[in-house]
C-alpha cells in the first residue's frame, strides 16, 4: 500500500513526462498544428480557462502544467484548485495565458489528462464514501491503462483510495493459476508450498499475500501466516465466515475481498469486517469527468 498521499513525486512526474512526449507526438507529429497555422495569426494572444462541467474530484493538474512548460507557458500556467480537491458543476480549476495557437495546440492533451485521471478520482471517491464508517479501505489493482499505471495509481490516492502492488517486482500475490502449476506437480500443499517459496525468494519488503476461493482453501492459507490473504468472489455470508475464522485463527493476517466489487455491493462486503477491497473498476472502468477549455481573446 502506498503511504505517499497526495504526493506528486518523482515517479509520477518521470510517467508524465514520458506520457506527455508520445500524446504530443501522436498529436502534432513533425508537422505541428495545420488548423491553428492556417486561421489564427502568430501574434494572436488569449487566456483559458479550465472549467468543470460536472462535479467530481481533481486528479492531473500537475501533468497539466508540465505539459504547459512544453510550450513555454508555465509561467503563465495558474492553478486555482489543487488535485484531490472536490468540484463544482462550473468550478474554475486553472487558467493559462499565451499565443492562442500553443493554447489550443495543448487543449486536448491536457484535458485528455484532466478527464481520465479526474474521472478515476471522482469513482474512487464514491466507492471510499460508500464504505465509510466500516474498517474496510479502497484498493487498485494492476488493470491499468499499459504506460498510465503510476498516474492513475495517483488518481486513485487523489480520490482517497489506496494503492496495492505497483506491478510484479514489489509484492508477491499467489493466484490460482500459480497454485494450479504447482498443484500439477504433485505437491500435498500447493499453498503452504507457495507460501514458504516466497518467504526464501522476495525481498523482505515485500508483502506475501495468497488469493483464495474457498473457505477451505481460507484455512489452509491461515495455517501458513502469509500477511494478506485474498478471498475472491465470495458472498457476504460466506465472507463474514471467513472474517470469523480468521478473527480466532491468526487475527494479525489481513482479509482483502475482490470479484465483481460494484458500488451497488461494496457496502456490504465491508460490512463483513474485511480489512480491504480491491476494485479492478476504479481504473478499468471509470468514466472521464466532464472538464472543457473555455478560450478568452485579449483585446487587440
Amino acid at each position: 500500500m502506498n503511504g505517499s498521499g497526495l504526493r506528486f513525486g518523482e515517479a509520477e512526474a518521470r510517467n508524465a513526462d514520458t506520457l506527455i512526449a508520445l500524446a504530443l507526438a501522436e498529436d502534432l507529429a513533425q508537422v505541428g498544428d495545420i488548423t491553428c497555422a492556417a486561421t489564427i495569426p502568430s501574434q494572436a494572444r488569449g487566456t483559458a480557462r479550465f472549467v468543470a462541467r460536472a462535479p467530481g474530484v481533481l486528479a492531473g493538474l500537475s501533468v497539466a502544467g508540465r505539459l504547459a512548460g512544453h510550450f513555454q507557458l508555465d509561467s503563465q500556467w495558474m492553478p486555482h484548485r489543487t488535485d484531490g480537491e472536490r468540484l463544482d458543476r462550473g468550478s474554475v480549476i486553472a487558467e493559462i495565458a499565451g499565443p492562442v495557437r500553443s493554447i489550443l495546440a495543448l487543449e486536448r492533451t491536457a484535458l485528455n489528462f484532466l478527464q481520465r485521471l479526474s474521472g478515476i478520482a471522482t469513482l474512487t471517491a464514491r466507492f471510499v464514501a460508500a464504505v465509510e464508517g466500516t474498517r474496510a479501505v479502497i484498493l487498485d489493482t494492476r488493470k491499468t491503462t499499459p504506460g498510465w499505471r503510476v498516474l492513475e495509481k495517483y488518481a486513485v490516492r487523489c480520490g482517497g483510495g489506496h494503492n496495492h502492488r505497483m506491478g510484479l517486482h514489489d509484492a508477491v500475490l499467489i493466484k490460482d493459476n500459480h497454485l494450479a502449476y504447482l498443484q500439477s506437480q504433485g505437491g500435498s500443499d500447493a499453498i503452504a508450498a507457495a507460501v514458504a517459496a516466497a518467504r526464501a525468494h522476495a525481498p523482505r519488503s515485500a508483502f506475501i499475500e495468497v488469493e483464495v476461493d474457498s473457505l477451505e482453501q481460507l484455512d489452509r492459507a491461515l495455517r501458513c501466516d502469509p500477511d494478506i490473504i485474498l478471498v475472491d468472489n465470495l458472498g457476504p455470508e460466506a465472507l463474514a465466515e471467513a472474517v470469523r475464522r480468521r478473527d480466532a485463527v491468526a487475527p494479525q493476517i489481513e482479509l482483502e475481498a475482490s470479484g465483481g466489487v460494484s458500488l451497488a455491493t461494496v457496502l456490504d462486503l465491508a460490512r463483513t469486517g474485511v480489512d480491504r477491497i480491491s476494485v479492478g473498476a476504479l481504473t478499468h472502468s471509470a468514466p472521464a469527468l466532464d472538464i472543457a477549455l473555455d478560450l478568452e481573446m485579449a483585446p487587440s
